[in-house]
């Protein structure tokens, strides 16, 4: 793998997961809740449950954070260099996302729940879960990458 170092910013990554660990550390600590975010969409989807208002404020959160990000630094993109593009199949790309908000609660949480929050609690059953999802994806990079006929 070659790394474009012009692109490269780990100062800005190195924040970004900061701020993610301080999110799950507050809503943590504030409310006794984990941020698995497929776990706080879920709650969403029951339209009169009584904890739905910090889930609210936690998702609008997510979706309004580019917002803020372009209004704090005017000018910059809030995606630098991201061409973002679903060609063609959107049948596909929505029985790919209706497989992947299955397989989350299947495994009682994502990889965000799992593999940032979880961990940190020392969760024997995210470490499974970690384990699983980051060996399934090795192994599809490298049977993609050597098998005849696989991507480059």
């Amino acid at each position: 793998m070659i790394i474009d170092w012009p692109h490269f910013t780990p100062w800005s990554a190195l924040a970004g997961g900061g701020l993610i660990g301080l999110a799950a550390a507050l809503l943590l600590t504030g409310l006794g809740r984990i941020a698995g975010i497929s776990g706080i969409f879920a709650g969403l989807l029951q339209p009169f449950a009584a904890e739905n208002r910090w889930r609210w404020a936690f998702f609008l959160g997510l979706l309004f954070s580019p917002w803020l990000l372009r209004t704090l630094r005017p000018g910059q993109p809030a995606f630098p260099d991201a061409d973002i593009t679903a060609p063609g199949q959107w049948l596909l790309l929505l029985v790919a996302g209706v497989l992947v908000g299955y397989g989350t609660r299947m495994a009682n949480g994502c990889t965000s729940g799992h593999g940032v929050c979880g961990l940190a609690r020392l969760s024997p059953r995210s470490l499974v879960a970690v384990l699983v999802f980051m060996g399934s994806a090795m192994l599809t990079v490298a049977l993609l990458r050597h098998l005849p006929g696989g991507v480059s």
